[in-house]
């Protein structure tokens, strides 16, 4: 059974063409002409963590392949109630074709696949955001071209987008420079894993210094909101700015996996201005997804 937990969980020419399909399903969506998958199918969704572009891009994505998504969360699940990660995956594998999973830690992902007999899509773990990263790569192509030995700036915390990004600069060969504070970097196994392609420097103007695109997300992630006033003062010098943008090439562009707070992590300049490519990259979360299930339910059939 084929899942999508993680970047390593498909190869590079699959990753590829997930990109050219939910391009393919962005021109159907604007043009009008999709069409649905020939067997209507479910997908459970469950949410341990709040979600805006998770849900509505699942949910959204099953109904326009003429599917169905059910919204479960532990307030109305056995799963609040202390039932095993374990034995949830083997009912709803008896119940639906699909699952997707955002929660907290990863190894509550990786225990979900384990057990269920149907795919499960890692929605949003602390570890990692694979989905997100369809989306970025599916943006980049369609504004830039190929991110192949392209140059990516991360910078802001060392979190699961940073993850996810040196995952992908592994897999798709692109050069990532990391810009974090000390005591917020990325995890050491994951860094060095991805060392090829990955590294740390010094600053955020070394890290955007010549790039293709400038990347970053909130100072404090779900869970850490009441980090939020001490990670203010030591993110500030990682906030994009126009002069951020300024050192990177003329043709770069910026991209947040959102929501934002403007005035801390990026500039209400950056976010609105001509090089932000934010809202189209929050659109091709639906359109990554949507080729995503289609992929994991093919495979699931063979």
């Amino acid at each position: 059974m084929r899942h999508f937990l993680s970047e390593w969980d498909v190869t590079k020419d699959e990753f590829l063409a997930l990109i050219n399909r939910g391009s393919e399903y962005r021109a159907q969506w604007e043009s009008g002409t999709l069409e649905p998958l020939a067997k209507r199918h479910t997908m459970a969704m469950i949410f341990e963590k709040s979600s805006t572009r998770t849900r509505v891009s699942f949910e959204a994505g099953m109904a326009q392949l003429g599917g169905h998504a059910i919204n479960l969360s532990p307030r109305d699940t056995q799963l609040g109630r202390g039932e095993p990660v374990e034995d949830t995956a083997r009912v709803l594998s008896q119940m639906v074709d699909i699952i997707m999973l955002r929660t907290f830690s990863h190894d509550i992902a990786e225990r979900m696949a384990e057990s269920a007999s149907v795919p499960v899509i890692n929605g949003l773990t602390d570890l990692l955001h694979p989905c997100q990263m369809l989306a970025d790569m599916q943006t980049f192509m369609e504004k830039v071209g190929s991110v192949e030995d392209k140059v990516v700036a991360w910078i802001g915390d060392g979190n699961n987008m940073c993850h996810s990004y040196i995952n992908t600069a592994n897999l798709l060969g692109f050069n990532l420079r990391i810009a974090c504070p000390d005591n917020h970097q990325p995890d050491e196994g994951l860094l060095e894993r991805g060392s090829e392609r990955a590294k740390r420097v010094e600053s955020a103007a070394e890290a955007a210094e010549g790039a293709d695109l400038i990347v970053t997300d909130v100072w404090a992630s779900m869970g850490q909101e009441d980090e939020q006033a001490a990670r203010a003062v030591v993110f500030q010098p990682y906030q994009i700015t126009d002069d951020i943008m300024a050192l990177a090439k003329d043709s770069a562009i910026f991209m947040h996996c959102l929501p934002a707070h403007r005035g801390e992590e990026v500039t209400e300049a950056v976010l609105e201005g001509p090089q932000s490519v934010v809202w189209e990259e929050a659109g091709n979360r639906l359109h990554a997804q949507k080729a995503l299930i289609e992929f994991l339910l093919a495979e699931a059939e063979t």
